[in-house]
């Protein structure tokens, strides 16, 4: 029993003559009656009555009918779904992402994505890159954002594209004698109580400390631990110490607290956007479609691993 069969019938039904029916089929009248009778050969029953007055289900013709309905319309609904899924307008995307991320890109990102695919399930973890980095390489995460590329075993096997570029500032209570100042040298930081990132989660952070500030210096061995940006500032606006971060935390100003460059710049890793290609799905595809419109200068990179968008994932 295919499909075709279930139209016939219930295209039989609505016309009550077997002419009438294949013309709206678009068929001959011979074929349409043969297909009838084999379909009533394989259900074991007569489904349709044929009288002068027309040609009319029976009992067991209209029990058989209902189910068609319902069996065309399941069949119309799974090619309908099939299509969404292959345009990444539904389905799942596990996304990993550190903490300053959700400052920049991550909310115009995710408000476009949601906006333009509402039907696709968002899984997000909020990850160190040690993390993320892990997860991603076990297939635990479809997408990750973190800071630096992506290290350790399996990293090798991963697309990674710069998404963003930082330097490090410090953020002080605006009580503090730093407050005001444009500017505070490594020299003063080695003498202030500060608050960083936990070197075990970001560890291509205190790299870039440890060679500022001296690799032994007692400022860093001594430093409050603060696992994301937003905790970073907090603890700096309570007086706790100098916080230092990434200066995409200037995007988050907070009431008594001040912002100043450290000098000399110092660049941290660059925010970075990696997946495994292998492993791209149509959701994904679309999500880095979202990433191409929204981050402008990582469309090339994108389209350097990918090719260019195609026309029907841009629609």
């Amino acid at each position: 029993m295919e499909a075709r069969h279930l139209r016939y019938a219930l295209a039989l039904a609505e016309h009550a003559h077997f002419g009438r029916a294949a013309g709206a089929l678009g068929i001959a009248q011979p074929p349409l009656s043969k297909q009838i009778a084999d379909l009533e050969r394989e259900v074991g029953a007569r489904l349709f009555s044929r009288t002068r007055q027309g040609v009319f289900p029976t009992a067991a013709g209209a029990a058989f009918l209902s189910r068609a309905r319902r069996a065309l319309d399941e069949i119309t609904a799974a090619s309908v779904d099939a299509a969404r899924a292959a345009r990444g307008e539904t389905g799942r995307l596990r996304l990993g992402f550190i903490a300053s991320a959700l400052l920049e890109p991550l909310p115009d990102v995710l408000g476009r994505f949601g906006r333009e695919r509402p039907d696709v399930r968002l899984e997000l973890h909020e990850m160190a890159t040690s993390r993320s980095t892990a997860a991603l390489v076990a297939g635990e995460l479809d997408v990750a954002i973190t800071l630096g590329r992506p290290r350790g075993a399996g990293a090798e096997r991963l697309v990674s594209v710069p998404i963003g570029h930082d330097h490090l500032v410090a953020v002080v209570n605006s009580t503090h004698p730093y407050a005001g100042q444009p500017t505070v040298s490594a020299d003063q930081l080695r003498h202030q109580p500060l608050i960083v990132a936990p070197g075990e989660d970001e560890p291509t952070v205190i790299t870039g400390l440890h060679t500022l500030l001296g690799k032994d210096s007692p400022a860093l061995s001594g430093a409050t631990v603060a696992r994301d940006i937003h905790t970073i500032i907090g603890l700096a606006a309570c007086g706790v110490g100098v916080g230092l971060g990434p200066s995409r935390m200037l995007s988050a100003p907070r009431r008594g607290t001040w912002f100043c460059e450290v000098t000399p710049r110092t660049p941290l890793p660059d925010l970075v956007l990696s997946f495994a290609a292998r492993d791209r799905s149509p959701v994904l595809n679309a999500f880095l479609d979202t990433i191409r419109n929204n981050c402008p200068d990582v469309g090339a990179a994108l389209d350097h691993w990918l090719g260019p968008p195609s026309p029907q994932r841009l629609t």
